[in-house]
C-alpha cells in the first residue's frame, strides 16, 4: 500500500509541475538555471519580475497542495496521531519526493523532453548534470529532516 501511495504523491508532484507549465516551459522559467532565465530576460522572452511573480503563486499553491495531501495521507490514510509515526512516514514520503524530482523530473523528463528547451534559449545548458543533481539532492536530504519534522507536528496538531 506504502509503494502505491508513494506513487501516487510523486504523480502529484509531477501534476503539480505540469501544472506550473501550463503554457510553455517559459512559464516555469524560475526552474532553470540562472545564465537561462538572465538569457531569457535579455532576448526579451520575459521579465525578471514576472518570473518572481510566476514562481511566487506557484510555489506557494505547490506547498499547499503537497502539505495538505502529505498531512491527510498520514493523518487520515495511516491514521497516525503520535510524533514518531508521522515524523518517520513524513520523512519517507519527502525523500522519495526530493530523489523523484531530481532523477525523473529533472534528469528524465527535463533531459529528454523537447517541451523545455526554449526559444531563442542559444544552446545554453539547462538539464541538471548526474553532479548537480546528487549535490542537490543530497542537501534537500538533509533539509527534509527538519522539513519532516514540520509536517509531523502540524499531522499531531490536526489529528
Amino acid at each position: 500500500m506504502i509503494v502505491l501511495e508513494l506513487a501516487l504523491y510523486c504523480l502529484l508532484f509531477t501534476i503539480m509541475v505540469r501544472y506550473a507549465v501550463r503554457g510553455g516551459a517559459i512559464d516555469g522559467l524560475y526552474f532553470y538555471p540562472k545564465a537561462v532565465r538572465d538569457r531569457a530576460v535579455a532576448i526579451g522572452l520575459t521579465t525578471e519580475e514576472a518570473m518572481q511573480r510566476k514562481q511566487k503563486i506557484f510555489m506557494t499553491e505547490f506547498y499547499i497542495v503537497m502539505l495538505t495531501a502529505l498531512v491527510l495521507i498520514i493523518g487520515m490514510l495511516h491514521r497516525v496521531s503520535d510524533f514518531k509515526t508521522a515524523y518517520l512516514l513524513a520523512l519517507l514520503f519527502l525523500e522519495v519526493m526530493n530523489w523523484y524530482d531530481g532523477i525523473v523530473i529533472d534528469k528524465l523528463w527535463v533531459g529528454h523532453s523537447k517541451f523545455w528547451i526554449l526559444p531563442g534559449g542559444g544552446g545554453l545548458p539547462f538539464v541538471q548534470t548526474w553532479k548537480q543533481v546528487l549535490k542537490k539532492r543530497g542537501f534537500l536530504t538533509l533539509i527534509w529532516f527538519a522539513g519532516a519534522t514540520i509536517v509531523a507536528e502540524i499531522v499531531v496538531l490536526v489529528f
